[in-house]
């Protein structure tokens, strides 16, 4: 399954299930980058691209200015 980047969003809502190379640890939203680096890996774009893509997404959902 594809999902288009103008429909993703980045989060760290599980504490205990941490990306590599962080596994084992509690999650939090440092890890942000782990997973951010993640996606523009399987996406083949770069790690920018996700961050400006995702933030975009969540001002919209969330209404934010």
């Amino acid at each position: 399954m594809t999902v288009p980047l103008d429909r993703m969003l980045i989060e760290t809502d599980s504490p205990y299930l941490a990306p590599e190379p962080k596994r084992g640890t509690r999650n939090d939203s440092r890890n942000l980058e782990y997973i951010a680096q993640k996606i523009a890996e399987v996406k083949q774009i770069t790690i920018e691209e996700v961050a400006k893509a995702t933030l975009e997404n969540a001002k919209r959902i969330l209404q934010i200015l």
